[in-house]
């Protein structure tokens, strides 16, 4: 089947979940006619790439690395068309567009081909890390090439011997007489660490000095291109191998040689992993979105079978004959199940996409330092409940094809096998559930837990004075809420006494917490849906987003109760267990 892109819902999302009450939308003109073009683009270049590029792969021969058949002609549509620079500076040549006008392209893109969208993704991480850190001159030396998607960039932390513990990391930066640095270790993992889409490759890499301390305080980061500005000569960077996976295929995965290479300090040194952290937030907001993709991507090719495959009578005896196996109950359960988690992750990410707008653009201090402190805290769950989530979706699109589902052909396998990707990558779940716990919730008592908990409690009482339906589901959300809030004061009161106890609880309050403020999100939809409707605007669009946010909170929302119950009482028995 096709794929269409969700621009109406990605639109609903931006004019009504971005903003804040009482603010004004972003200029949805705008936004449309970006959206409008970009889905055409990649839906016409980039989508027929998926399959074929899946099964071809790409390949590493003698150190350089060729991607499958048309990925260079699509990537230099991409780059000649300014796609890399939508919500980048005009300055160095980007769009200067909304982040959640970035985060819907970047849904879009994924969901077409994640395999390709991952060289762009990794890009922007490195534009965020240079505009924050790099000096004025190696700001204007990179730049305006990120930003036109000429040169791409990478990210390089992993190790063989150091995965997310960087404490481990080897990887040795010695300074020179010109005040460069010389870089030599291996790096793994490293994603369009190597292709033939660009002329240039920038590697952010994390090293040591001679001197450094030990552990993470002793890391520093250094920009390392694969061909020198000055002469275009090429760095002693190699390209060993490249990686066999389970999926995202197409996308080479690169063991990098650093071969005693020319590298240039980025900022001070023995700070490099705070200045990565800006690079891997970005990474990590990008990854929670392509779980809001391969879910979309998955439920458009399950809803498409179930309307074509006949199997079955109903169960109620309305046909003598085999019917389309969406009429079936439980068929449609699934079907509810992935469109309602798709679209709560979309207005999740979508939600922390326009607190990260606002946080640069409100008008007082205090209005900015309070939009950075929930998107800061938006974060992990965009990243791990919104890919959990994403592998839970695929997973029930392979079921719905039932056995077809596990054969090639169909593209369900290969959705499920791109997805599983995503809750380990740029920081596995239980990186984002610690942090999420002790960074986000535990440093500052549960301040801006109780923050969006107090904004929840506005939406309920929004909730009231609408339509019966409204009113279920602010009961079921209050319902939710105050799960939340008791697991923040039982975690608060335990985690002093008791680390242990605390943390293993860890994942289950990210689940519940991502769970919640996704189905806050579908309950502030049905505000909008039901003034909408009283106006006489988009009647199916509007029923339909009504629909799909009571099913999240019948079939969805009370799984916080479960989570809870892991939390507050599950601690003894998980540490009791013995192995």
């Amino acid at each position: 089947m096709t794929f269409e892109a969700p621009v109406k819902d990605l639109l609903f999302n931006i004019a009504n979940i971005a903003p804040w009450s009482g603010e004004p939308a972003h200029d949805l003109e705008i936004a449309a006619a970006v959206l409008e073009e970009f889905s055409r683009f990649c839906v016409e270049e980039i989508a027929p790439l998926n399959a074929p590029g899946d099964r071809a792969g790409s390949r590493c021969e003698g150190g350089q690395v060729h991607t499958p058949s048309g990925f260079p002609q699509a990537y230099a549509k991409f780059m000649a068309m300014g796609w890399q620079g939508l919500v980048h500076p005009s300055e160095y040549g980007g769009q200067d567009l909304p982040r959640a006008v970035g985060a819907a392209a970047g849904e879009i893109i994924n969901a077409a081909n994640m395999s390709f969208a991952l060289c762009p993704l990794l890009t922007d991480g490195a534009i965020e890390a240079l505009r924050h850190f790099g000096s004025p001159q190696m700001q204007q030396s990179y730049l305006p090439k990120l930003v036109s998607g000429t040169w791409t960039g990478t990210m390089n932390l992993t190790e063989p011997q150091a995965g997310s513990d960087l404490a481990l990391l080897r990887t040795r930066a010695e300074c020179q007489a010109d005040g460069s640095y010389q870089i030599t270790g291996t790096k793994i993992f490293i994603t369009y660490g190597e292709h033939d889409l660009t002329e240039n490759i920038i590697h952010l890499v994390l090293a040591r000095t001679p001197d450094a301390p030990k552990g993470i305080k002793g890391i520093s980061l250094f920009l390392v291109p694969k061909r020198l500005v000055e002469d275009g000569t090429p760095n002693a960077v190699c390209c060993q191998s490249i990686e066999h996976k389970l999926g995202v295929r197409a996308s080479p995965t690169c063991v990098l040689a650093f071969e005693g290479a020319t590298g240039f300090l980025i900022g001070r040194e023995n700070a490099g992993l705070e200045y990565m952290f800006t690079m891997m937030n970005a990474a990590r907001f990008a990854v929670g979105v392509q779980g809001v993709a391969i879910g979309e991507r998955a439920y458009q090719l399950a809803l498409s079978y179930a309307k074509t495959r006949h199997q079955g009578r109903p169960v109620d005896g309305s046909a003598p004959e085999a019917v389309a196996i969406i009429h079936h109950p439980d068929v449609r359960r699934m079907l509810a199940q992935m469109r309602a988690m798709t679209e709560g992750c979309r207005a999740l990410a979508t939600f922390a996409a326009g607190c990260q707008d606002r946080a640069e653009t409100a008008g007082t201090p205090e209005q900015r330092a309070e939009a950075l402190a929930l998107a800061e805290f938006l974060v992990p769950l965009v990243k791990g409940f919104c890919t959990e989530k994403g592998v839970e979706t695929a997973s029930l699109g392979v079921q719905i094809h039932g056995g077809m589902g596990f054969i090639e052909d169909t593209g369900a396998a290969q959705h499920y096998r791109d997805a599983r990707i995503l809750p380990i990558y740029e920081g596995t779940t239980s990186i984002q559930a610690n942090d999420f716990l002790g960074r986000k919730t535990l440093r500052d008592g549960g301040a801006v837990a109780r923050r969006i908990a107090a904004m929840i409690a506005v939406t309920e009482q929004q909730l009231q004075t609408g339509s019966s339906v409204a009113q279920e589901i602010g009961a079921r959300l209050a319902d939710a809420r105050s799960a939340f809030e008791a697991t923040i004061a039982h975690l608060i009161a335990v985690a002093p006494a008791d680390a242990n106890a605390a943390y293993a609880g860890a994942v289950p309050f990210l689940m519940l917490a991502g769970n919640l403020v996704a189905g806050w999100q579908m309950a502030r939809s049905v505000l909008v849906a039901e003034a909408a409707l009283a106006r006489g605007e988009d009647g199916a669009f509007m029923a339909t987003k009504i629909a799909t946010a009571q099913f999240y909170a019948h079939h969805i929302l009370p799984e916080v109760d479960l989570q809870r119950s892991r939390v507050t009482q599950g601690a003894a028995s998980l540490l009791g267990v013995t192995f």
